[in-house]
């Protein structure tokens, strides 16, 4: 047995707070919805519900040594999946349980977890907590794409006012960054960090521009006139592009980032003689100082996150100006790099040097080191503050839509 520590006390209520907060998530969703596929390359979302108790325990039993109590579940929930473009799944409605079915479930691995946790290392709780906060905001992805018939969802205050963006290029001299986080300095107070986080290590940036917003719809409005595939997120109705919200069509937010994928991104930039930024450029703009002091913890500084620095943690469903935050710019004047929408880079996801998977957990990240997916940088309006941290990386094929990711230019 492992000894409970002060962080593995707090690591376990953590993991039953953000229960709460996946659970209200679920509330959401009507009950006649539940087996219904809101996206067509994933999985019903009757899965979802009970893939975040079924990952759990699967990590969790293996760590304790304890047998399972329902093999069928503990399989038939385990992992999402990742289809090949043109692909998607074959299942029928009649291959899943019934709603009741997965919630004794779901019952019954909460209590055997909470009975085990002290029985597992920090780390293994820290997996559970992390992964689950990140499915609460690709489960937003799904539920955004339920029909306002299928879901219940709650107001949220009208959008702020914020003056209209002016095109801004700034220069942002070169320097090192560090990506990552290095296992050394971690020392002996516990910090988690995903497997695709280590090592840490240094990278020398070129000098470069980038744009000090998002691109945004207005902006983007114009390449489509010029002939380009609309993004997914808006719709043609009464002669004009709306917006589609997780609360239903509205007008286009012309002052919001545009949602695209990462080709749809690339080939933008193309259209205006830029590209996309590395993730090491990225990482120069959003932490780097002007002097090169010490690299920041967030954009804005080393404060902790809160909603006046940007449009994150869950405080909203859709995107707001991308002027509305500006005690959030970075020490370069940049608006905006963590929240308001992922940001696409032009980097493949691929490990770091010293890269090493969890033991018990190796296919994470490895598995997706196929050069067929790319780094996302900063965080979208549902990504969880405890997730804001600098190292931390996001990652989807350049194809995929539905995923709460922009985009800025930059230039040499």
């Amino acid at each position: 047995m492992i000894a409970k520590t002060t962080t593995t006390t707090h690591l376990a209520q953590m993991l039953a707070q953000a229960r709460a907060a996946t659970d209200a998530l679920f509330g959401m969703v009507r009950p006649g919805a539940f087996h219904d596929r809101p996206v067509p390359e994933r999985h019903r979302t009757i899965f979802y519900f009970g893939h975040l108790e079924a990952f759990d325990w699967n990590l969790v039993s293996h760590a304790a040594g304890v047998p399972s109590f329902h093999p069928e579940f503990d399989h038939l929930f385990a992992f999402g999946i990742d289809p090949e473009p043109g692909q998607s799944p074959q299942d029928r409605r009649s291959d899943w349980p019934e709603r009741a079915e997965v919630q004794q479930y779901n019952l019954r691995v909460r209590q055997a977890i909470d009975d085990l946790s002290n029985q597992v290392s920090e780390q293994v709780l820290s997996v559970a907590f992390e992964h689950r906060l990140m499915h609460a905001e690709t489960f937003a992805y799904l539920l955004h794409h339920l029909t306002t018939t299928q879901k219940d969802i709650p107001p949220v205050e009208p959008c702020p006012t914020s003056p209209t963006p002016v095109h801004t290029v700034i220069e942002i001299p070169g320097g090192a960054v560090t990506l990552g986080q290095r296992r050394a300095h971690l020392g002996g107070q516990y910090q988690f960090g995903w497997d695709n986080e280590f090592d840490g290590h240094e990278v020398s940036v070129p000098a470069f521009a980038m744009s000090k917003y998002k691109v945004t719809n207005r902006e983007y409005l114009e390449f489509v006139r010029a002939g380009a595939k609309p993004p997914h997120f808006w719709t043609w109705y009464e002669d004009r592009w709306r917006w589609r919200g997780m609360l239903g069509e509205a007008p286009l937010p012309l002052d919001c980032p545009v949602y695209v994928t990462q080709e749809e991104a690339c080939a933008f930039a193309a259209w205006t003689g830029k590209r996309l930024p590395t993730e090491a450029e990225f990482h120069r703009a959003a932490y780097g100082t002007v002097h090169g002091e010490e690299e920041r913890s967030y954009p804005w500084g080393d404060d902790q996150p809160d909603i006046r620095r940007g449009n994150f943690d869950g405080n909203r469903w859709d995107p707001i100006p991308v002027t509305a935050t500006p005690l959030g710019d970075s020490a370069f004047g940049i608006s905006q790099l963590v929240g308001n929408g992922w940001e696409w880079t032009s980097t493949v996801f691929q490990p770091f040097p010293g890269f090493q998977p969890f033991s018990f957990y190796p296919g994470y990240s490895a598995r997706f080191f196929d050069g067929k997916h790319y780094v996302l940088k900063g965080a979208s309006s549902r990504t969880d503050a405890r997730l804001l941290r600098r190292s931390f990386r996001n990652w989807f094929r350049p194809n995929y839509p539905y995923v709460y990711a922009g985009f800025r230019c930059v230039e040499n």
